[in-house]
């Protein structure tokens, strides 16, 4: 097996360093931890040159190919080339040629052999890429006569000087706290890092922000971990010179570019200034020519704005060019002329042929340019002021127009409408004399705008003249308000004659009308009064009366011929207004203002009366039939009443004479009663008679009969008092056969009592009064006060009707001589049947009455009320005097 030891000129050095790395292989895990991490990112940094990487550094070398490829792409030349195989011995082989190259290189390989690569010995392979680092990355590092390690440390040192927080003495616990990392990149490149916002007591951020600005912004991959740096005593010193010499490859190499850049940019300056500064002269008077070229006519031209706007707006382009656009010309071109001199100098001194611009473009040529455009800018500034103060003339005018043409067309608006207005057509008079005054005033209004429609004209003119841009709708509106204002004057004074006109046949009509209501006023009266005549209904009741009606209406009717007249002349007279109407096509709006009354009302009120004369005719004559008729019915009424009235009256007067002189037995004066009954009841026949009469009578609505003063009320009131009186004289008889049978009166006082009574019945009316009553009892030996005879009064006449009839006259006579039962007798015998009590019991009754009777008493017998009263206890008392009608006594 083949192994490689270091080795170096220096004996010394590579010694210390075999001693090194065979104490190495004794490595802290920490340590082998950063070599692995470091070691890896410094070949991944070369290898992806070549567009490969390694994950795992004792594994991705095995086969020898990506260490060869790191070799070529550190060294730059090409290696052997490798075998392809899969084979160990195929690995090995390219493992040893790379070894072999690195020991061509100068360095000895002490203890490596490729069987440990090829195997994969972590140990091994750290080593070797150490070898190499020290040897490609390390070994021609020179600061100050010194070199490799020394010389890093040395640089280090040196680059971090001015930062006082750090201080580099080693390639371990120096760099825990992170400022070394960071001092070096800031002062290279202190954009990167702001150095003063770091802290000594946070090694973390600063560790981190080394790294990630070192891989961001200067290409060095992160070969740290900051964690492994801060926790691990004493970091690993292998992977800390790894990572540092990379910052020393990266700012030192830089530096050196930048000096052989220096040297070259030194001699080329010269010639490149010179040649920018003909470049620059060439390029600025090309422009400022070109741009003098396109400004000369913008200026120069003189087309006028038809605006103000748009003139102010060109005003406004040209102070904007004097503000901004040409001040930087003037610039350039003072900048075009320092740099031709300050080129024509440098060329002098550096022994250079003077510069000579290309053809137009001499400083010459560019002044005589500039003098053109300052005489064309002059021009347009007077131009664009001259043309500003005519627009502003033009616009003042416009305005003017404007305004005076908006104020006419306002007072115009509405003015033709209210001119062809047919208002008069519909008017009375008085609204067309108000009419024609508002005319009037409106004419005067009309004068008044004269002076200012020739003003609008003038002015139309005017701008017409200055050639006014909106000339066409200047001209077009000026032609119609002239227009317009040609048509409202004639229509003005067509208004004018038409209101005349019509004010003319108004007053006429009106005069007509005035006379036609003077006349129809009393004419219409006159009709309503004649139809109310006509229409009137007359109530008579006698031929004279229809008679004097009759004249009446024939009187009126010989007046008929002249009111036809009137009425005539009156239709004339509306007639005449029509013709007017018709003749004038004038529309009459209102009716006759005077009178509500017209031709139709009159002319139907007229027809009316003529219709009513005939009827009235005909009433006339029918009446004059019923009066005579009813004359006929009163006169056939009267012959019979003249007759029956005076036969009723005779009637009356003999029964009353019948009553009193009566002779004979009571039988004998009942059967004379009853036939002379009989002769008054045949007669029957005639009252019905003259019922029929008065019948015909009612139905014809006679109310008086001048041939008779006998009503048939009176007829058939006598007539049933005739009947009643006969029939009561009867009863009287019937009532007095009655009374001399039950009281046992014999003829002889009956004849006696009728003699008393007839003697004091002084009115002969067959009844005493009170008086007569008094003085009769008086004259048969009755001596009593006022309180007997009142006593007498109530059972006598107990109606209270003052009078005293015969029957009544003698049940009091036969009472007073008779024996009769009393009340006092009968309450008697109810004492008796009581057991002398002054009560009786309900069975007491029913003991020693019969059953009927008994209940009769029963019912009728009030409780008793008295002291010594029991449950049950009657008033036989208050009954007794009851059943006599004493009650009251």
């Amino acid at each position: 097996m083949e192994h490689h030891h270091l080795y170096d000129g220096g004996e010394n050095d590579y010694m210390q360093q075999e001693d090194d790395w065979d104490r190495d292989l004794l490595l802290d895990p920490a340590w082998e931890k950063q070599q692995r991490k470091t070691f890896t990112a410094w070949c991944n940094s070369h290898l992806r040159k070549a567009g490969t990487q390694i994950e795992n550094i004792e594994e991705d070398f095995r086969d020898g190919l990506k260490l060869m490829l790191l070799l070529e792409v550190i060294s730059g030349e090409r290696l052997a080339k490798p075998e392809r195989g899969k084979m160990r011995v195929h690995k090995i082989s390219n493992v040893n040629k790379a070894l072999n190259f690195i020991a061509s290189k100068g360095v000895k390989l002490v203890s490596i052999g490729a069987e440990e690569i090829v195997d994969g010995n972590a140990k091994m392979t750290l080593g070797m890429i150490w070898t190499i680092i020290l040897r490609f990355a390390i070994q021609d590092i020179s600061v100050e006569e010194t070199s490799a390690k020394e010389g890093l440390l040395l640089w280090c040192q040196r680059k971090t000087a001015p930062y006082k927080n750090v201080n580099i003495q080693n390639f371990h616990i120096s760099w825990k706290d992170g400022l070394g990392f960071c001092a070096l990149i800031h002062r290279h490149r202190p954009e990167l890092i702001d150095y003063g916002k770091l802290r000594k007591d946070d090694p973390m951020t600063n560790l981190n922000t080394a790294f990630d600005v070192a891989e961001k912004y200067l290409d060095i991959p992160k070969m740290l971990d900051a964690e492994d740096i801060v926790s691990t005593l004493r970091p690993d010193e292998k992977a800390i010179m790894t990572y540092v010499s990379c910052y020393y490859h990266a700012f030192s190499g830089k530096q050196k570019a930048e000096t052989a850049a220096n040297r070259i940019c030194k001699v080329l300056a010269v010639n490149q200034e010179n040649e920018q500064l003909m470049e620059d002269y060439e390029r600025l008077a090309s422009d400022l020519l070109e741009w003098i070229r396109r400004t000369i006519p913008w200026l120069e031209n003189r087309v006028p704005e038809s605006t103000m706007h748009a003139m102010q707006q060109k005003l406004e382009d040209f102070r904007g060019y004097r503000r901004q656009h040409k001040p930087p010309k003037v610039q350039e071109k003072c900048q075009l002329e320092i740099n031709f001199n300050t080129l024509q100098t440098k060329l002098r001194l550096s022994n250079r042929p003077a510069f000579m611009p290309s053809e137009g473009r001499m400083v010459s040529d560019i002044s005589n340019a500039w003098g053109a455009l300052e005489g064309a800018e002059k021009g347009y500034e007077e131009w664009l002021l001259n043309e500003i103060r005519r627009l502003e003339r033009l616009d003042h005018l416009a305005e003017k127009f404007r305004q005076k043409a908006a104020i006419h067309e306002a007072w115009t608006e509405g003015k033709e409408g209210m001119l062809t207005k047919k208002d008069y057509e519909v008017a009375s008079l008085s609204d067309i004399k108000a009419l024609l005054k508002k005319h009037e005033a409106f004419e005067s209004d009309l004068a008044a705008h004269q002076d200012r429609v020739e003003q609008i004209a003038a002015i139309a003119q005017e701008l017409n003249e200055l050639e006014y841009y909106d000339s066409p709708s200047v001209n077009a509106r000026c032609q119609k308000i002239c227009d317009q204002w040609d048509s409202l004057g004639a229509m003005t004074q067509k208004r004018s004659e038409a209101l005349q006109k019509t004010e003319k046949l108004l007053e006429t009509i009106d005069q007509l009308y005035l006379e036609f209501a003077k006349r129809a006023a009393p004419f219409n009266n006159w009709m309503e009064g004649a139809m109310e005549d006509l229409q009137d209904t007359f109530i008579v009741h006698t031929i004279e009366e229809i008679q004097g009606l009759s004249t009446a209406h024939e009187q009126f009717k010989a007046t008929l011929p002249e009111a036809d007249k009137e009425r005539q002349a009156i239709l004339g007279i509306h007639n005449e207004i029509a013709k007017i109407v018709q003749t004038y096509h004038v529309n009459m709006a209102g009716t006759n203002p005077y009178t509500t009354i017209n031709p139709q009302e009159i002319n139907a009120k007229w027809d009316k009366v003529r219709q009513l004369v005939p009827q009235r005719d005909q009433a006339l004559i029918e009446e004059h039939a019923r009066q005579q008729n009813n004359e006929r019915l009163r006169r056939q009424f009267a012959s019979q009443a003249n007759i029956i009235g005076p036969w009723i009256q005779t009637k009356m007067e003999e029964i009353g004479r019948i009553s009193i002189e009566m002779h004979g037995t009571l039988e004998d004066q009942l059967t004379h009663l009853r036939q002379y009954e009989k002769s008054i009841v045949n007669y029957k026949p005639k009252i019905d008679q003259l019922e029929g009469d008065h019948q015909q009578i009612q139905e014809a609505l006679i109310f008086d009969n001048k041939h008779t003063n006998y009503t048939m009320e009176h007829i058939r009131v006598g007539w049933e008092q005739l009947l009643t009186t006969i029939a009561r004289t009867i009863n009287e008889i019937e009532n007095q056969i009655l009374t001399r049978d039950a009281k046992g009166i014999s003829q002889e006082q009956l004849s006696e009592f009728r003699a008393s009574f007839n003697h004091f019945d002084r009115k002969r009316t067959g009844m005493m009064d009170g008086e007569d009553f008094r003085t009769c009892l008086i004259s048969m030996g009755y001596n009593m006060g006022e309180a007997e005879f009142a006593r007498i009064m109530s059972i006598v006449d107990p109606n209270r009707l003052g009078v005293v009839t015969f029957q009544a006259f003698i049940d009091f006579m036969s009472r007073e001589t008779a024996d009769t039962d009393t009340a006092d007798q009968v309450m008697a015998s109810f004492k008796v049947l009581a057991g002398d009590k002054n009560y009786i019991l309900a069975e007491e009754l029913r003991r020693e009455l019969p059953p009927d009777q008994a209940e009769y008493c029963i019912a009728r017998m009030a409780p008793y009320t008295g002291p010594d009263a029991v449950p049950g206890a009657l008033d036989y008392m208050s009954f007794s005097t009851a059943l006599y009608g004493e009650s009251d006594l």
